[in-house]
Order: C-alpha cells, then structure tokens, then sequence
C-alpha cells in the first residue's frame, strides 16, 4: 500500500537538497526556493509534470516499479534512500547486487586477520580474493578463471576438488545446494543463477537430485576439515559474515578446538610465505 502523504514528504524534501549543478542543469534564473522545480525532476525521471505534482501533493495512482526508479535516479537517491522510496510507493525495493565488486573495507579486515585463513566470495560460490593465509589454505582448488574459481562448480564437477573426508561429503553437497537455493530465491531466479543451476543439473545427477528436495538455507557457520597436501588433515569452524546486499560474503576459518589445527595452520603460514617468495 502506497504510504501517500510520507511519500510526498519524502519527494519534497529530497527535491530540496538537490541543485540544478548536481543534476547538470543550468542554474537559470533566480529561484525563490532552494533545490530543483518540480518540472525539472519531472524532466529527469521522463514523467509528466502533472503526474509528478500530484505525488507530492499526496495525489493520484500508484507510480509503477519503472516510474520510481526514475525518480530515485532524478532525486539522486543512495541505495538506501531508493530502498526507502520503493516502499513508500507500495513496492518492494529492488535486490541489492555488489556486481563482485569487493569493497576495500573487507580486503583491510581480510589483510589484518593475518593467524586466519579468509576467503571472500559471491552468493554463487565464486572465489573472489583471499588473504595470504587462506591462499596457502586453498590455492591448489582455485583455478585462473573466473569458472575455475566457483567452489559450487567444482564441488559438483570435478572430484578432485573435494579436498575432505569422503564422509562429509554428503553433508556439504547438501548445504552447496541449500545456499545456492536461497540464492536463486533472493534473486528471483535472474540469468546469472539460472544459468548454474541448469548446469549443474545437467553436469551432476546428484546435484540434481538434491536441488529436486528443496532445502534451502544460508550458512552462517560451518564445520570444515580441509585435507592439504602439505600439512594433512585441518579441523576447522567457517563464521561466514554476509555484506548488506547479501551476494557476497566473508568466510574466516579458525582452527578447531582440541584439534591440531592451529599447529597445522601455523606451519601453513610459513609453508605458504615460502612458496610466495620463491614464486
């Protein structure tokens, strides 16, 4: 339901902190208020003036999905701001997508957290960057590019990458597809996902036959036992920690309790620093 008159508050005084410069208009003559006219945000988001008036006068038909995003874009609203005016109009706001655009904020946390492995991902499984330590964990499972890079398609495509003990491999098959589950369902089943689903039905029959169950869920925290070439067996819990938009997400693993997995991540630390300056 369209929240009419918080609606045209809303309008009103997003018009007013804009400034014909900000919108790449010509400051023309002298305004007896500050920030745009009415015609002129009505130009920006290619509505009528009328229509326009009406809305912040509290009046008319509903604005549809596509006449909001024009005004969010002529308003100059943040995504917050758009999120909010979405829902003032009675709809629900647009997902939110980084694009795999990692902010610089998560890759200083990620530098900082140097006694952990941390690896940044999208909600599609692809591996977006990794500190030194969580290269040393899983480089040898990251390919160049960016399908070699989906743990999601490796998992299912190539047994070689199920570095675990073959008794935990049912249990991450199964939380692989209740996350990429809950991805298609955030993303209202858009071109991106669509197109891994598809092909890990056809490429994996029992990705198939697990998807066909419907189980759908978001990790936030795991149980992981990594088995590395190098130092063997690691047990490990994954914190996984979500960005606002949800599509990409930061995994730090910290060793075990009452395991050796500290001693062996302290041994990887060093084994991964020497490969790296030899390299």
């Amino acid at each position: 339901m369209t929240a009419r008159q918080d609606l045209a508050d809303f309008l009103r005084r997003r018009r007013a902190l804009l400034r014909p410069v900000d919108a790449g208009l010509p400051e023309g003559t002298r305004r007896r208020t500050p920030g745009l006219r009415r015609e002129e945000v009505a130009m920006l988001a290619g509505v009528s003036v009328d229509y326009y008036a009406r809305l912040e006068q509290g009046r008319g038909s509903t604005p549809s999905v596509s006449v909001v995003t024009g005004i969010a874009q002529a308003l100059q609203c943040d995504r917050d701001q758009r999120d909010h005016l979405f829902r003032l109009a009675g709809h629900p706001a647009p997902p939110r997508r980084s694009g795999r655009h990692v902010r610089p904020g998560l890759i200083a946390l990620g530098h900082r957290l140097t006694d952990l492995p941390v690896v940044i991902t999208t909600d599609l499984g692809e591996v977006l960057w990794c500190n030194p330590l969580g290269q040393a964990l899983l480089g040898g499972l990251l390919g160049e590019t960016p399908r070699e890079r989906n743990v999601m398609r490796r998992w299912f495509t190539d047994p070689s990458a199920r570095a675990m003990p073959r008794e935990e491999w049912e249990r991450i098959s199964a939380a692989h597809v209740g996350d990429l589950r809950a991805a298609f369902t955030r993303r209202g089943g858009d071109e991106e996902v669509t197109a891994l689903v598809e092909e890990l039905q056809t490429a994996s029959s029992e990705f198939a036959r697990l998807w066909t169950l419907h189980d759908v869920g978001v990790r936030r925290s795991d149980r992981k036992t990594i088995v590395h070439p190098e130092v063997g067996m690691i047990r490990m819990r994954c914190e996984v920690l979500l960005t606002p938009e949800e599509d990409v997400s930061m995994l730090a693993f910290f060793p075990l309790e009452d395991t050796d997995a500290q001693e062996k991540l302290d041994l990887l630390r060093v084994i991964g620093t020497q490969v790296m300056r030899s390299s």
